[in-house]
C-alpha cells in the first residue's frame, strides 16, 4: 500500500525528478519533508479519493496526522476501507 501511495503522489503531483525508492514512509510530506504544500494536498486528496474511493475531510482535527507521512496516509486508508 505505500509504495502504492507513494507512486499515486508522484503521478498525481506531476513529480518528475522523485522516484518511488526516494520517498521514506516515515518522511513528513509537508514542509521539512517531501516539501509538499496546501494545494498539493487537496491535488493528493482528491487522487486518494479517486483512486480509493476515501474522502478525507480537510474540516477534521486529524487531517494533519492523516497526512503527516505516507505510512500514516496508508494506516488512514486501510482503517477506512475495512
Amino acid at each position: 500500500m505505500e509504495n502504492e501511495l507513494k507512486q499515486l503522489i508522484i503521478d498525481a503531483l506531476d513529480l518528475e525528478d522523485i522516484s518511488v525508492d526516494d520517498i521514506d514512509s516515515h518522511e513528513p510530506l509537508f514542509n521539512t519533508g517531501l516539501g509538499l504544500d496546501s494545494i498539493d494536498a487537496l491535488e493528493l486528496g482528491l487522487a486518494i479519493r479517486k483512486q480509493y474511493d476515501v474522502k478525507i475531510d480537510a474540516e477534521k482535527d486529524d487531517v494533519a496526522k492523516i497526512f503527516a507521512s505516507v505510512s500514516s496516509l496508508a494506516a488512514y486508508i486501510e482503517s477506512v476501507r475495512r
